[in-house]
């Protein structure tokens, strides 16, 4: 993808030999292919991570923790409204997820007759991205919570890890409060790859 983007773009390329070659290169289809399918990916990221989320709160699911891991459960929502965002963030990435490289409308009088709309693919990878991001720190919010509910049992090293940095960031829940900061502080440090070593813990 990096030669795609540092490649030439005239058209047609004349060669010092004198030939030509027109190969539609002003209009970046090889890589708005590729951020379609990275939308893709990445979609398919945030609708498995949503689907976690849900079984940590969901009370007929969770294996005994709290309903919607709320410490006073009836009273409070926990992370009920959390939940909810998760999901809206996963619909709106399913939404995203249509090619735009698929989609063509003529241009400069129809000299340009097939036009990949690059730019809308790029656009769309990044705001999947950036959703699966905050989905990402609604479910790291939500581990944290249930690890705290199942004390004293001990997680495994990357896992502890992983509730050590969410807890750097974020208390613990024992009351409603407005989650949006929490949610935007964990998204940093996960677009920052504060997280990223976690698998590589021993």
């Amino acid at each position: 993808m990096s030669r795609e983007l540092n490649a030439a773009t005239d058209n047609p390329l004349v060669f010092e030999n004198g030939e030509t070659l027109s190969g539609g290169n002003f209009h970046g289809l090889k890589v708005a292919m590729a951020l379609d399918f990275l939308a893709i990916v990445l979609t398919h990221l945030a609708t498995m991570a949503e689907r976690r989320i849900d079984r940590l709160v969901h009370p007929d699911l969770n294996q005994g923790l709290p309903p919607f891991l709320s410490p006073d459960a009836g009273v409070n929502s926990g992370f009920m409204m959390a939940q909810v965002t998760a999901a809206a963030l996963a619909s709106e990435c399913k939404v995203l997820s249509h090619p735009a490289s698929v989609d063509t409308i003529p241009t400069d009088g129809s000299k340009e007759d097939v036009v990949p709309m690059a730019m809308g693919a790029a656009w769309k990878a990044r705001r999947v991205l950036r959703n699966l991001e905050n989905i990402l720190a609604i479910e790291l919010m939500c581990g944290a919570q249930a690890i705290d509910f199942r004390a004293p049992l001990k997680p495994g090293r990357g896992v502890r890890t992983a509730h050590e940095r969410v807890r750097e960031i974020v208390p613990r829940l024992e009351a409603d409060r407005v989650l949006g900061g929490d949610i935007s502080a964990i998204r940093a440090a996960v677009s920052a790859e504060r997280f990223a070593d976690i698998g590589a813990v021993t």
